[in-house]
C-alpha cells in the first residue's frame, strides 16, 4: 500500500471522527492530505501501484483516437498498461503529432531531444516512433519505482531526480496536478472511472512553468 492511500485513509477516518465528536477536521490534517485523496480517488479500480502487464488489460472506455492500435501494441511489447500509456499521451500531447513544447519536447509523448536519442527515436513527431519511445520510457520508470504508477509519471514529467530527492512525488503544483490527471484519464479509458482533477493540494509551493505549445504543460524535466 502506498503512502500516498494510507494519507488518504488515514484522512477519512479523521473525518469520522470528527464528524462524531462535532469537532472540525484540522486545517492541517486537510491541506496535507488533499493530494493523497486525489490519488486515491484517481487510482480507484487500478490499485496504489499500476506495475500493470499489458496482458488482460484493455482501452474498454472514454473516446477512441486514432492511434489506439499502435498504444496497445507498444503497451504490450513494453509490459506496461495500454489505458495508462493512452492518459499520458493525452495529457501530454492531446493526440497531436506536431506537439512541441517550448523547452523543445516534440510529438506525441512529449520526449525531450536527449531523452528521445537514448530511446532510439530518431523523429519524435512519428507517431510510431514517439509511442514507443514514450512506452519505453515509462517502463524503464515504473522499473525504477518499484511499479509504483505515481512516481513513473512523476518523473516522466519533472525527472527522476526529483522523485528520487522527495521519494515521492515532488511537491510541485504542475507535477501533482499531471500525476492525477494522468491516473484518472487511464481510469476512463479501462473503463473503470472518470477523469479526476481536483483541486491543487494548499501546502504546494508552484513552480515556474515553460511557455509551451503542446496541451501538457509538462515541466519537460525528463531528462534530469
Amino acid at each position: 500500500m502506498s503512502v500516498e492511500l494510507i494519507g488518504a485513509r488515514i484522512a477519512a477516518i479523521q473525518t469520522q471522527m470528527a464528524a462524531l465528536t462535532g469537532q472540525a477536521q484540522p486545517a492541517s490534517t486537510a491541506g496535507a492530505s488533499s493530494f493523497a485523496s486525489q490519488l486515491a480517488a484517481a487510482q480507484t479500480g487500478t490499485g496504489a501501484s499500476t506495475a500493470t502487464s499489458a496482458t488482460g488489460t484493455t482501452l474498454g472506455g472514454g473516446t477512441p483516437s486514432a492511434y489506439d492500435a499502435q498504444i496497445s501494441a507498444a503497451a504490450a511489447k513494453h509490459g506496461i498498461d495500454p489505458a495508462l500509456l493512452k492518459g499520458l499521451i493525452r495529457q501530454e500531447s492531446n493526440f497531436d503529432p506536431n506537439a512541441t513544447s517550448g523547452a523543445g519536447a516534440q510529438g506525441l509523448t512529449q520526449l525531450m531531444p536527449g531523452t528521445a536519442a537514448g530511446l532510439g527515436v530518431t523523429d519524435a513527431t512519428d507517431p510510431a516512433q514517439a509511442i514507443d519511445g514514450g512506452a519505453k520510457y515509462l517502463k524503464q520508470q515504473l522499473d525504477r519505482f518499484g511499479g509504483d504508477a505515481s512516481k513513473a509519471l512523476a518523473a516522466y514529467n519533472a525527472g527522476p531526480g526529483a522523485v528520487a530527492k522527495y521519494g515521492g512525488v515532488p511537491p510541485y503544483a504542475e507535477t501533482q496536478n499531471y500525476v492525477t490527471k494522468v491516473l484518472g484519464y487511464a481510469a476512463e479509458y479501462r473503463g473503470t472511472g472518470a477523469t479526476t482533477t481536483g483541486a491543487l493540494p494548499a501546502a504546494t509551493t508552484p513552480v515556474s512553468l515553460a511557455t509551451s505549445t503542446s496541451t501538457s504543460g509538462s515541466l519537460d524535466y525528463s531528462t534530469v
